[in-house]
């Protein structure tokens, strides 16, 4: 054992292609365990509870104790060492690879394993995939870490430690890989698939040795009867549709809901939590995951006695109970209750349509098959994930095209009933954009806030064209906001004014101005600010108050694109020199030192970007008579200047070709 961690320890020393690919075998493994170990936790706190109930002897009613408690321990352990904690922990995972360069704390491991239990096991509504998706990406973010890759490569292993924790966790390695890319990626990109499909397929085979092979769900062969019945499957599509949109509504309202700052806020929870146990009393189905119920659900036939009326509330009760879990600070996930309100949903609409299609017979596991995936892919927007995870959770591939063709539709209609997903709620409400595109756009991480002008001067509606066009000479601009009485009617242009062929002087701005102008908040990513300028072909666009669209409080012109993508691109250079200062810091004999450029020096009158520096070296600062220079590629170095280099051993010899550095003291940063 100890000679293949020595080999192990010695590949991935080397961070090229093959030790990428073994990093991504061992990090299988770890989520293959990390996903083992939360089936035992809940598995363990549920006996737990059972226990404490029966020494108590409350019978249904303990509940009412449980379930408030289980998610105020959660939220206890959410505001000690969240954030994250106390969430689905999907949300959490995309943020962290889409704009946080893969980072999630190690902590996050073991207190969401913890939270999860706890919830899980007391009752609480949801499924343990979105925790274990958060676990396996902060397994990936730490062992990335370790093994000292490059941003793009920390991506990949977060992302595949995400989707191979679902895959384990729902024996479903095919399903997690897609889910890595089309959920938390948001992107099929080649470059990352290799490490998601090695470690999805290793965490699946690691978990089902540790915790057994048998599958979450169970489901008889079900096929299509009649190719008629693809009309029913897209009607039922269409329904799916309005349940999952109701999920996304009721979870948009009770997301980062705030008591009155006079109340304490563990009243979250312990309200939440009664809330749960008094659904849970009355339908005691709507409680923990609801696999039981569901696998009967996917097993019923013709002859059995279901009441359409009674799925369609029992969906309905899903989503409260699902909802306030989450809003309480439970830790769970929205996968499994999206499964079952589209079982619910899809053997309920088979009841009600039965007695009236003479056609062909209508099977309800059929139609609760179909109704999991279309509910899915409208609450995740995760076409590919939808079907595919209940292929391989139900083991049916009897009804492909229906499947297909209620995942494409949920999906569609999905996105225009609801412009958010169950994971992208929590981010619309922060602010936060996740590009849709393959790489993020630099734009994409400065807000308009950040580049914005501050308003300076405004035109009038009474102006006349000539006052404002002198306005427009004095400050050198094309557009101003139009104020009366501290809000904002209009905007006019300089197109606006040279319109104007009658005499100027009786012309006032409220005659000519544009009414109703398109306006951007300071939040908003300077990204789609710039697309909603090119869309309505504009210049400039007031910047108005979030509480109040009245208020005028800057300008976004097309200057401050500029302004943006430098701020952005100072940002992201300075956190890539941050990381790989954390990265050679880990490695022994790591030290400042810096070296006079002399005349014949071979780097002097050389820019920065076109000196080929030793790997392992990183130029810290350029300090030149008095000033100190922060370098960018294009920094010219000059004779006489002392840069300072932040390094290896081996790096500082290596760099002693440049001329001879002179060691500063351990720990010493000139700037």
């Amino acid at each position: 054992m100890s000679s293949f961690r020595r080999w192990v320890s010695g590949v991935l020393a080397q961070r090229g292609t093959t030790a990428f690919l073994v990093a991504a075998l061992v990090l299988g493994l770890l989520v293959g365990l990390g996903a083992a170990v939360l089936v035992w936790a809940i598995e363990f706190a549920h006996e737990a509870f059972v226990a404490f109930d029966r020494l108590l002897g409350w019978g249904k009613w303990f509940i009412l104790l449980a379930i408030p408690l289980a998610l105020l321990v959660s939220w206890t352990l959410d505001r000690r060492f969240g954030p994250g904690v106390a969430s689905g922990g999907v949300t959490e995972t995309m943020v962290a690879a889409g704009l946080h360069g893969g980072y999630l704390p190690t902590r996050l491991i073991s207190t969401k394993i913890l939270s999860t239990a706890v919830t899980l096991g007391a009752g609480g509504s949801g499924g343990r995939e979105g925790p274990i998706a958060l676990i396996g990406g902060a397994i990936g973010s730490s062992f990335s870490r370790y093994t000292g890759f490059g941003q793009d490569h920390v991506k990949s292993l977060v992302a595949a430690g995400a989707g191979a924790g679902v895959g384990a966790s729902f024996n479903a390695p095919i399903a997690g890989m897609l889910f890595a890319m089309e959920v938390i990626l948001r992107s099929f990109s080649v470059r990352h698939l290799n490490a998601i499909v090695i470690t999805s397929v290793i965490a699946a085979v690691t978990t089902q040795t540790l915790v057994g092979e048998e599958q979450i769900l169970t489901s008889p062969a079900h096929e299509l009867e009649d190719p008629a019945q693809l009309i029913l499957y897209a009607i039922l599509a269409l329904v799916a549709v309005l349940f999952g949109v109701l999920f996304l509504r009721v979870l948009a309202i009770t997301t980062g809901f705030q008591l009155a700052e006079r109340l304490p806020n563990w009243l979250i929870p312990v309200g939440a939590g009664l809330g749960v146990a008094a659904i849970g009393l009355v339908e005691p189905d709507a409680l923990g995951t609801g696999q039981e119920f569901l696998s009967d659900l996917l097993a019923a036939t013709s002859e059995t006695e279901l009441i359409w009326w009674s799925l369609f509330l029992l969906a309905v009760t899903k989503i409260l109970t699902t909802s306030l879990t989450r809003a309480g600070g439970g830790s769970v996930g929205t996968f499994m209750a999206a499964l079952f309100i589209g079982g619910c949903v899809g053997a309920g609409f088979a009841t009600l349509v039965d007695p009236v299609w003479s056609l062909s017979d209508i099977d309800p596991g059929a139609f609760a098959v179909v109704g999991m995936a279309a509910t899915f892919a409208a609450v995740a927007r995760a076409p590919l994930t939808s079907v595919i995870i209940v292929f391989e959770i139900t083991g049916d591939y009897g009804l492909v095209l229906p499947l297909m063709l209620g995942a494409a539709l949920a999906t569609f209609l999905g996105d225009r009933l609801h412009t958010d997903s169950a994971y992208t709620i929590p981010l619309t409400r922060a602010g936060i954009h996740l590009p849709t595109t393959q790489d993020i756009d630099l734009l994409d991480t400065v807000s308009v806030g950040d580049v914005m002008t501050i308003l300076d001067e405004a035109a009038e509606p009474s102006m006349t064209i000539p006052e404002v066009s002198e306005m427009f000479d004095r400050h050198h601009h094309h557009g101003l906001p139009v104020i009366e009485d501290d809000r904002l009617v209009g905007v006019i242009s300089l197109g606006d004014v040279e319109a104007v062929h009658v005499p100027s002087k009786h012309v006032t701005v409220g005659e000519v101005m544009t009414r109703n102008p398109i306006t951007v908040t300071p939040e908003l990513p300077v990204s789609a600010a710039l697309a909603r300028m090119a869309s309505f072909g504009l210049g400039r666009l007031p910047v108005v108050d979030d509480a109040n669209p009245t208020k005028v409080i800057g300008m976004f012109r097309r200057e401050s694109v500029v302004r943006a993508y430098h701020h952005a691109l100072g940002t992201a250079t300075g956190r890539e020199l941050y990381r790989e200062r954390v990265r050679l810091r880990a490695q022994p004999g790591t030290s400042f030192f810096e070296i006079t450029i002399v005349r014949a020096s071979p780097v002097a009158t050389q820019r920065v970007q076109d000196v080929p520096w030793p790997e392992g070296a990183i130029l810290v600062s350029v300090r030149r008579d008095t000033s100190v220079l922060i370098p960018h590629g294009n920094t010219l170095i000059e004779p006489g200047d002392r840069l300072t280099f932040f390094g290896t051993g081996t790096a500082r010899v290596d760099v002693g070709h440049l001329t001879e550095p002179v060691e500063l003291p351990t720990g010493e940063w000139r700037s």
